[in-house]
């Protein structure tokens, strides 16, 4: 889910947030537009930012079982980003390598490349390993990027023999110059550990326990297949439901106490970057338009329409979702892997529909302190996979998935 560095500026995009954590039933009115009542807001830890660099798979995924952690009564840990980033830099390179440099060597990656990591290497507390060894005060992956890219493309052309070890020596030494050397033992509150003996016994989580979930019409439904975006380079599995049960083991995961990790497309005109707070679907009102506004709108020049489409200044009809328009999206390409969040409740509008509330990783960048709210049209339509417990999936798609 590779997101498109300094998309607000690039994109004239609409995405906003709301509230903290822990703002149950309370309304955020920061505008004139949409406003919104709380009504499950499910425990986070404080929003974080990638800032210049692509991992917002890192991110969120680790938000998400910062929020397991949470759930089981385990205690508040802020877990390092860039950890899971340089082990995933290092395992992506050794399949591109291995691929003739015909698989995807990006920044971007997967919510299972957040489990894979910890379960073949461990994880460490941010405050062991913060990943900034390259003299900035946030992350700034560019050059970085750029450098090891040159160099998995070199060591495939120069067809060295034991390109392992060429690859593992040079890789590791750009990683360890950008982000730190990994550290086989640290202390964290009193205690010695590993990476591993960390992830065991402090987080205590059982990756096995997180399952990601799409729905797609070119698989079967209730069939695992490897989801074809380029950031899933290790041809990883998704299972696949139709999309009225994917939205509803989101609404039972929330109902029932978990978050969900929400991969999806960011690069709709409604996915706000103004103070708006609402990334939503518009569709043209004409059904509430008497004649003579019917008429007024169809005489607008089609800037004009847009323009008035998305000024967002109150509520707006949205598009009928449906599963042969879902797969359309994909299918053309409308529907990209963009970007990863983090969803951690719900709330209505003052018209009664239901939004879900969204943690992003983009830090404290405007009036709504990283979150924002998400209508269902638009989490149906534009949701690529999303990660939960096992427990979060209702018993009759448990039992079809053969969970």
């Amino acid at each position: 889910m590779n997101l498109r560095v300094l998309i607000t500026a690039v994109f004239a995009v609409v995405f906003a947030l709301f509230g903290f954590a822990g703002n149950e039933g309370k309304s955020n009115k920061p505008h004139a537009g949409y406003v919104f009542d709380d009504e499950i807001v499910l425990p986070a830890t404080p929003v974080k930012d990638q800032y210049r660099s692509n991992t917002c798979w890192s991110f969120s995924g680790l938000s998400f079982l910062e929020s397991e952690m949470l759930r089981l009564g385990k205690p508040e840990v802020d877990l390092s980003e860039m950890y899971i980033v340089r082990f995933t830099y290092s395992e992506k390179a050794k399949r591109y390598i291995r691929m003739h440099g015909s698989n995807n060597f990006s920044a971007g990656g997967a919510f299972h490349d957040v489990k894979n990591i910890i379960n073949q290497f461990g994880i460490v507390p941010e405050s062991v390993y913060r990943g900034l060894e390259y003299g900035a005060s946030k992350h700034m992956h560019d050059e970085m990027d750029n450098l090891l890219k040159q160099q998995v493309d070199e060591i495939i052309n120069s067809c060295k023999i034991k390109q392992d070890k060429v690859c593992n020596v040079t890789i590791s030494t750009t990683l360890n110059k950008y982000l730190g050397e990994v550290p086989q033992s640290f202390e964290y509150e009193g205690k010695t550990y590993t990476p591993q003996t960390f992830a065991a016994g402090y987080i205590g989580l059982n990756m096995d326990d997180y399952i990601e979930i799409t729905s797609y019409t070119h698989h079967p439904f209730y069939s695992k297949f490897i989801l074809e975006v380029p950031d899933n380079w290790s041809w990883d599995y998704v299972y696949n439901v139709p999309v009225n049960e994917l939205e509803e083991i989101i609404d039972y995961s929330l109902n029932n106490g978990i978050t969900v990790a929400w991969a999806a497309d960011v690069s709709e005109k409604g996915f706000a970057t103004s103070n708006k707070g609402v990334a939503v679907l518009p569709v043209a009102p004409a059904v509430e338009m008497t004649r003579e506004e019917v008429l007024k709108w169809e005489g607008l020049p089609e800037k004009e329409k847009q323009k008035e489409l998305y000024k967002l200044d109150r509520p707006v009809a949205e598009i009928d979702v449906t599963q042969e328009r879902r797969q359309l999206a994909f299918d053309n390409y409308e529907t990209t892997d963009d970007h990863g969040m983090h969803i951690i409740g719900t709330a209505k509008n003052q018209d009664g529909k239901v939004f879900y509330k969204v943690k992003n990783s983009w830090g404290d960048y405007n009036n709504y302190n990283g979150y924002f709210y998400a209508s269902k049209p638009y989490v149906n339509y534009k949701t690529m996979s999303v990660m939960v417990h096992k427990d979060g999936v209702p018993q009759h798609i448990r039992e079809k998935l053969k969970l």
